[in-house]
């Protein structure tokens, strides 16, 4: 699902955009198996157990109105808001979007960026995820979690944040280089 184009400024432009890492899925849809599973089960005992009466419809009823709300908890939930949840990397800012009916968010102009750091662990390492902590000028570090490929997010945030620099230390100049290529590789052009 890409990002609103209304959210950003006339000009500014995406340079990555991710979604949490599904590994936050995983738990709610194997849980969400589970309660089927179990419901199933105890449909099955329902109906072995009991002969046709009002019995077994309102307790097949009853078993449904478990099962769709574990759905709706397990399942439906988790994946809006995997959906509604976004970090964006643009040429002028970092954007971090949550919340299904309530909505919160954090803009972060590149400009304001002193320090970008990222850590995982082995799991995280073996599933290409990690968190991202962002040091700006006046704030406390944010941290996002669960980035999807969070070394390649870092080396992109981090050459904003030197395009942005030397883009103020030139005046705004930026045609020695193409925007995204590491300031080391200016000469090799």
């Amino acid at each position: 699902m890409a990002y609103p184009r209304e959210n950003l400024a006339p000009g500014e432009t995406v340079v990555v955009h991710r979604h949490p890492h599904w590994k936050g899925l995983f738990a709610p849809i194997l849980m969400f198996w589970l309660i089927s599973l179990l419901a199933g089960l105890a449909l099955g005992l329902l109906w072995t157990a009991q002969g046709p009466g009002p019995g077994r419809t309102w307790g097949t009823v009853a078993l449904g109105a478990v099962w769709g709300a574990g759905a709706l908890w397990w399942l439906v939930r988790p994946i809006a808001s995997w959906i509604t949840t976004h970090f964006v990397v643009t040429d002028r800012r970092v954007i971090h979007r949550s919340g299904i009916l309530t909505r919160s968010g954090i803009d972060i102009p590149i400009s304001r960026i002193n320090t970008v750091e990222f850590s995982h662990g082995l799991i995280d390492r073996i599933l290409r995820t990690g968190s991202l902590e962002i040091q700006s000028a006046s704030e406390d570090p944010l941290t996002f979690t669960a980035i999807p490929r969070v070394e390649s997010v870092h080396a992109l945030l981090y050459r904003q944040v030197l395009d942005d620099e030397d883009a103020r230390q030139t005046g705004g100049f930026t045609a020695a280089r193409p925007r995204g290529v590491p300031s080391d590789e200016r000469g090799r052009r």
